[in-house]
């Protein structure tokens, strides 16, 4: 129920709710498994059913499809890519930490770092419900509010989850930022490779 209660709270309740995380008693581990695998399924089975189902339109035409056998992978490699970007991103916030002020045994700031990517994620993992209708103008507007949130949670969270001051709380989000951008950046080079290798995407007739 506390994860809920902070999935919820994160959303409409921020400060509050980042005091809250702060407080809370529980490991990196916990809180990366007790939270990502779930809310990753949201993106990847909603994409599974709008490329499938529904489809997307190009220029006023036909729906375009894809096979269920390649939009199983692809969105099997989605979820993947998701789980080991939140936890690599978790890493480099747990790794950057102590240059940026935070005073926090190891332990600690190993579950601040998992927390904070968790966290910050959580809209755009939610935002994935809008895939269910994969049109690129929906698709586009919807995940960009998302995305927008993230960083306002970016800069509000860092001086309360990792307790320093607002001067350094900024440059050390920027650093999160770049660091977002940085992976996300390689998952897409990652996803070209992939294709490349014939795992890309098979439409139906």
């Amino acid at each position: 129920m506390g994860i809920l209660q902070h999935t919820l709270g994160i959303l409409f309740n921020p400060q509050s709710e980042w005091k809250s995380i702060r407080n809370d008693k529980s490991s990196f581990l916990q809180v990366f498994v007790s939270h990502v695998p779930f809310l990753a399924l949201i993106p990847a089975v909603c994409a599974y059913i709008g490329v499938t189902q529904v489809g997307w339109t190009v220029a006023r035409g036909e729906p375009v499809k894809l096979t269920a056998a390649s939009a199983a992978s692809l969105c099997a490699l989605t979820y993947v890519a998701l789980l080991a970007g939140i936890y690599l991103l978790g890493e480099f916030i747990n790794w950057m930490s102590k240059t940026y002020g935070v005073k926090d045994d190891a332990e600690r700031r190993h579950y601040e770092g998992t927390a904070l990517a968790v966290y910050i994620s959580t809209p755009t993992l939610l935002s994935g419900i809008v895939l269910l209708y994969p049109e690129l103008w929906l698709v586009t507007a919807v995940m960009g509010i998302a995305v927008a949130y993230s960083v306002y949670l970016i800069y509000q969270g860092i001086p309360i989850l990792m307790d320093i001051s607002k001067d350094q709380a900024f440059m050390y989000a920027t650093s999160v930022i770049t660091v977002g951008l940085v992976l996300a950046v390689s998952i897409l080079i990652a996803t070209v490779v992939i294709w490349g290798m014939g795992v890309g995407p098979i439409y139906v007739d």
